[in-house]
């Protein structure tokens, strides 16, 4: 019966189980995908949109605070950008293994890419994360005062950005063993 089964062009029966549990690991995969989608996406728009002023001492003086006065929190909000991008255009592929369960090489090329974007998005947030550190707590030895007892919405905000960032970069990780995993069955 078996031998039948496989002239026919019908998958053993050994391999019922296996095809799925890797269509539970490509359903996980595309959960897995919308939770970094959104978590990429709302720092991008929390750093984007963050802006802040205060008066020195009479209301024409000013001072203001805004994402885009440091090039390290520009870049931060393009690799988050990029990245949402990524795994918006990642979800096709993530549809078609849990159609096709057992392809391989497009479960290689999520990882390798998957990869990339990892790097991308930590650099962004590492050094982003390096200014909002100088900004809460400033450095006495280069005369850097914190601003954040001033500026104090923007800094939430940012920090906030932070957190959804480091949360994609953990899924991101995630996806990246789940993928392995799922490629090491096949």
């Amino acid at each position: 019966m078996k031998a039948g089964a496989e002239e026919a062009g019908e998958a053993p029966q050994d391999d019922a189980p296996k095809t799925a549990v890797n269509r539970g690991i490509s359903r996980l995969d595309f959960i897995m995908r919308i939770v970094a989608v959104i978590g990429t996406f709302g720092s991008a728009v929390a750093m984007g949109t963050t802006s802040e002023s205060f008066p020195l001492f009479t209301q024409f003086i000013r001072f203001r605070a805004k994402y885009n006065d440091l090039p390290t929190f520009t870049f931060f909000v393009v690799a988050n950008v990029i990245v949402t991008a990524y795994l918006i255009l990642s979800l096709l592929l993530s549809i078609f293994h849990i159609v096709k369960s057992d392809a391989r090489v497009t479960r290689t090329v999520l990882i390798i890419f998957d990869m990339a974007m990892l790097a991308f998005l930590t650099s962004g947030a590492s050094a982003a994360t390096a200014i909002v550190y100088l900004a809460h707590k400033g450095n006495t030895r280069a005369n850097w005062f914190a601003i954040c007892q001033q500026f104090n919405s923007f800094c939430e905000r940012v920090s906030g950005s932070l957190v959804g960032s480091f949360i994609a970069i953990l899924v991101l990780m995630l996806l990246i063993v789940l993928s392995a995993v799922a490629l090491s069955r096949n």
